[in-house]
């Protein structure tokens, strides 16, 4: 009954973490849920307030502007020059998203036809393979691997196949590596996807999660690449807004005007009254972010030292709110997951599931207070690995 695209797709990844773990829960085990990357603290109640205010005002009822708000892309705009660097013009540079990953689905459809080839790293989020097959294009995955600092070879790339090449999906601060990209990178992607003919597109989510005095760039930084490239930003990690689905997406007018063309066809725009509320998450002080941050640092280095403990070798993540770590010898990345969760009820998600290049890893998520990450380390402990 469904079409050869649904057909064609693998099991969505996270959703089949979430049955395995519910059918343990349901028999009574205690889970630790270290899997999916949905943050467990609440949003901060300075842009909960600010909903609250919003969603009583009837001028907030109606269908909203398919780009953004003005206020919420001058918000957005304001924020790029303030804290990343990058002057971005609110009025046709910004557009809105329902989330970052409804902007990676619907890229591939605004500028990618049948057999074009869209590059993207792997491991990585499964939607950038998704978002090009729905398009009808042929996605290229770029392998990330730990001899290369987790950063894709440009120059591996056969030549028939970046004649056919459109697009190029990359993302740093990295899902899953948790690795992280400097500005001579981003040069390098600008002067190849130039060279090229090639959209450069930036999954910048996890931005903002970092510690250690680590400051993640912006690509639109790099010289040039405003001619060619947009970048991704999202609410959901930053300021704990997963579930109110923001985000804003930044770069060439172009690429910017394009995107926007999918949407106003196949969505209504944000609530008027969620951009209100990131008008706030985006202009109040950002001292909630860095607080945040203290709190995920704490776990990650809870869970560094279990697992150094536990005889792998994992380096402390200067971004993100993850580990990646590699498996036990002997176990692949879903035989590791499973025991973890049939012998130890952890929650972790195998590498493989962010793509072949991700296997012999698995994702560990800082989602829970450290208590319990402690108890997952002594759970992981008494394995027999």
């Amino acid at each position: 009954m469904y079409s050869d695209r649904i057909n064609a797709l693998p099991p969505y990844l996270f959703a089949a973490i979430d049955e395995a773990r519910d059918e343990l829960i349901a028999k009574g085990v205690d889970v630790i849920d270290l899997g999916v990357g949905d943050p467990d603290l609440p949003t901060h109640p300075h842009i909960v307030e600010a909903m609250q205010k919003a969603v009583c005002d009837p001028g907030t009822h109606q269908y909203p502007s398919y780009a953004g708000m003005p206020e919420f892309r001058k918000a957005a705009a304001e924020w790029c020059r303030k804290y990343k660097g990058i002057e971005i013009d609110p009025a046709t540079e910004v557009l809105s998203l329902i989330g970052s990953k409804e902007a990676v689905a619907h890229i591939p459809l605004a500028f990618v036809n049948p057999g074009d080839v869209v590059l993207y790293t792997e491991p990585g989020y499964p939607v950038y393979k998704i978002g090009t097959l729905f398009a009808g294009g042929e996605p290229y995955p770029l392998p990330l691997k730990a001899e290369n600092s987790f950063l894709p070879d440009l120059d591996s790339i056969p030549e028939d196949v970046l004649k056919k090449s459109r697009l190029f999906f990359f993302n740093y601060p990295n899902n899953p590596t948790a690795a992280t990209a400097d500005m001579a990178f981003f040069e390098k992607v600008v002067k190849f996807c130039k060279k090229h003919d090639i959209i450069a597109v930036h999954d910048n989510a996890y931005c903002q999660m970092a510690y250690d005095g680590y400051e993640a760039p912006s690509f639109l930084a790099a010289e040039g690449a405003m001619d060619i490239g947009m970048e991704l930003y999202s609410h959901s990690k930053t300021y704990n807004m997963t579930g109110w689905r923001l985000g804003f997406a930044v770069g060439n007018k172009d690429l910017i005007k394009g995107l926007g063309k999918v949407k106003s066809n196949v969505d209504s725009g944000v609530f008027d009254a969620i951009q209100i509320a990131g008008i706030a998450a985006l202009s109040s002080p950002q001292d909630c972010v860095n607080e945040t941050n203290k709190i995920y640092e704490e776990r990650r280095n809870a869970l560094i030292e279990g697992l150094t403990a536990m005889g792998l070798e994992v380096k402390p993540p200067k971004a993100t709110f993850y580990i990646w770590a590699p498996v036990p010898k002997g176990f692949t990345s879903i035989s590791f997951a499973k025991l973890l969760l049939e012998e130890a009820g952890i929650v972790a998600t195998p590498g493989v599931g962010f793509g072949d290049a991700g296997e012999g890893y698995i994702r560990f998520a800082l989602t829970k207070p450290v208590e319990r990450i402690k108890e997952a380390v002594e759970r992981m402990k008494k394995l027999q690995l």
